[in-house]
């Protein structure tokens, strides 16, 4: 099973997530990111580019296919990633969504590739109800079933969350340290070979500072730092 997130901030630095479940346990060594070509504060367009991405031809010679996709997500995520897996020419994998709010589990009547046993359903104490083209599948929250779709949920939010505050932090460090005044290349190459990291020379006083740039530089520097923090 492979499961699928996006993260990102009011659309910026757009991270998806794919985390892979081999017999009901993760299997980290075949985790994949995807950072969208396009930063979009649309899920539905993000879920679509990552699925057409990971059902390329080389990515599917690479890393083969699944037995099931897991959306993080209801009608829209699950139907954007439909189309991308349509287009891609892999409609017999089989597609489904998690909704949060209620976890429901959403299929599409007839896209999403498998066959809903009601009996089982019904033996299991959930019910279904339809929604469009979607068929909106309530189970106990405490069936296995459940676990497992919440677990893989949980896994792959985590792991995209994780990589988009890594390049968000990462953005944000690099226009903090571009900005600099009286700070060219060769000055924050010595003050960052020196104090390491931007929060080093933060950290550093101004005579400390002083003693790589000048002191001339380093008032500069310093109220630059100083008011960027504040």
């Amino acid at each position: 099973i492979e499961g699928y997130d996006i993260s990102h901030m009011q659309g910026t630095d757009v991270v998806a997530s794919m985390v892979v479940f081999t017999n009901g346990v993760s299997n980290k060594a075949e985790y994949r990111k995807f950072k969208t070509k396009i930063d979009h504060n649309n899920d539905f367009y993000n879920m679509n580019e990552t699925i057409s991405r990971r059902f390329s031809e080389k990515n599917i010679k690479a890393w083969g296919l699944p037995s099931l996709v897991l959306i993080d997500g209801g009608k829209g995520q699950l139907d954007a990633a439909i189309q991308a897996r349509d287009e891609r020419g892999c409609e017999r994998i089989p597609f489904i969504g998690l909704a949060k709010r209620e976890e429901q589990i959403v299929i599409h009547k007839t896209k999403t590739g498998l066959q809903l046993d009601e009996k089982f359903l019904h033996k299991l104490g959930g019910f279904m109800s339809e929604s469009d083209d979607f068929i909106l599948v309530n189970l106990p929250h405490n069936t296995n079933l459940v676990k497992l779709l919440q677990r893989i949920r949980y896994v792959a939010r985590r792991f995209a969350v994780r990589d988009h505050s890594v390049r968000k932090f990462k953005r944000q460090t690099s226009s903090v340290r571009d900005d600099i005044p009286g700070g060219g290349p060769a000055s924050r190459k010595k003050l960052l070979r020196h104090c390491w990291s931007m929060r080093g020379i933060s950290q550093a006083t101004q005579e400390e500072v002083a003693t790589v740039v000048g002191a001339q530089k380093a008032a500069l520097i310093k109220k630059h730092l100083t008011a960027v923090t504040a």
